[in-house]
């Protein structure tokens, strides 16, 4: 009988945990771990007795190699999905080389002192988890993650050579608080304040934080302000989409949004440089989060749709396509099925299918991979069962 391994707490673990209660099949016996056990407590005490998944909890500091290894080998399981914080992906990885366990994260490495995301530390992981027999997936969130399966099925189906891909993630959404982040608000911050970047012709173009700016009319969400930020998955599907010539990553935010966080970072809240306080070093960005608002109680207060999709440019049978391949998601539907906002939810979806990919076997090859390596038809069939329906246009509106 399979067992997994929950490592995490947060918003994003919340829908993890409620969509393996959902699948019991494939996840028969869950052990839901964090450095906090009373919040994993919680979410035994209400799921228990809605679902056949038997559920377990620990505590654990996913900052030590050796708490993860313990708590491994006592509670064997065969898979880890990691949803806690992408600082401690390669411990998680070390632990379950040691054990003998796959391996599953969302977001990638990035290290507490540099706000630099990238994949080169867990690629370097490729020949160890190979020779282990033990399968890595990296980047199995919405975006990177669904962005990445769309581009591999966009590939599989649809065109001969794809030349240019555009990435929207809008949320439309409004919670009422003035200011408040939708999901981690350090890891959040630390993406929207980084240098922007695109990828074109065989290389990365830095740009300045919001320094280029679209205006784009969303499928059921209308005209929104979106900015180029730097994002994962363009390094990945760089390599593994042929006929690439561009690709870009777009992001929504509000104006009050950008002004809140414009003073904030004026004021020196933004920085991930330690200051002396009260004779304790303090991390003023980790300060900040600690007075925000917590991502996972937006859920109640959280109304609108979310909108994230690819928009493709490319060949097919010697002629140019456009194709726009999109998920819609309800704030509102989310909270009433699994108590939690779109955003957490569009993340924690695809974890879940991602994990089942590798327990089926059907997403099971020794090494790390990113998600757009493996056949993306039975997780384009998953989303549209498990909650996160996708459309099409054939003929969208493209970003100039």
């Amino acid at each position: 009988m399979a067992k997994t391994l929950i490592i995490g707490a947060g918003g994003v673990a919340s829908v993890v945990i409620h969509k393996c209660c959902q699948n019991p099949e494939v996840f028969p016996d869950i052990c839901i771990a964090s450095r906090t056990k009373s919040k994993c407590d919680y979410f035994k005490t209400k799921l228990e007795n809605q679902t056949k998944t038997k559920i377990s909890t620990a505590q654990v500091d996913a900052d030590n190699v050796g708490e993860l290894i313990a708590l491994i080998k006592d509670y064997k399981p065969e898979i880890i999905i990691n949803v806690a914080l992408p600082y401690q992906d390669l411990i998680i990885m070390e632990a379950c080389l040691e054990t003998g366990v796959h391996y599953l994260d969302t977001a990638n490495y990035e290290p507490l002192d540099t706000a630099k995301f990238e994949y080169k530390w867990q690629w370097a992981y490729r020949e160890r988890f190979e020779k282990a027999g033990l399968t890595a997936v990296l980047g199995c969130g919405f975006d990177p993650g669904v962005t990445g399966v769309f581009s591999a099925y966009t590939q599989k189906h649809h065109f001969d050579e794809i030349n240019y891909i555009d990435i929207l993630d809008a949320n439309a959404g409004d919670h009422g608080y003035p200011f408040a982040t939708n999901f981690n608000p350090e890891i959040n911050i630390r993406e929207v304040t980084a240098n922007g970047s695109y990828w074109e012709n065989g290389k990365f173009i830095e740009t300045e934080p919001m320094e280029i700016k679209r205006v784009y009319n969303f499928p059921e969400i209308g005209e929104k302000d979106m900015y180029l930020l730097h994002h994962e998955e363009l390094e990945s599907l760089a390599l593994n989409i042929k006929g690439i010539k561009r690709i870009r990553f777009f992001m929504t935010f509000s104006q009050n949004y950008l002004n809140h966080l414009k003073v904030l970072e004026n004021v020196g809240m933004t920085s991930i440089v330690p200051i002396d306080f009260e004779g304790k070093k303090i991390v003023p960005l980790q300060f900040l989060k600690a007075v925000l608002p917590d991502p996972s109680s937006l859920g109640p207060r959280t109304k609108g749709k979310t909108n994230i999709g690819c928009i493709y440019q490319g060949i097919k049978d010697g002629k140019p396509k456009n194709y726009y391949l999109y998920n819609v998601c309800v704030h509102e539907d989310c909270y009433k099925e699994v108590g939690s906002q779109a955003i957490s939810y569009t993340t924690g979806v695809p974890a879940m299918i991602g994990a089942m990919m590798v327990l089926t076997g059907k997403w099971k090859k020794s090494g790390v991979y990113n998600v757009e390596e493996f056949d993306p038809d039975p997780f384009m069939d998953a989303l549209n069962k498990w909650g996160l329906p996708w459309k099409e246009s054939f003929d969208p509106e493209l970003v100039n």
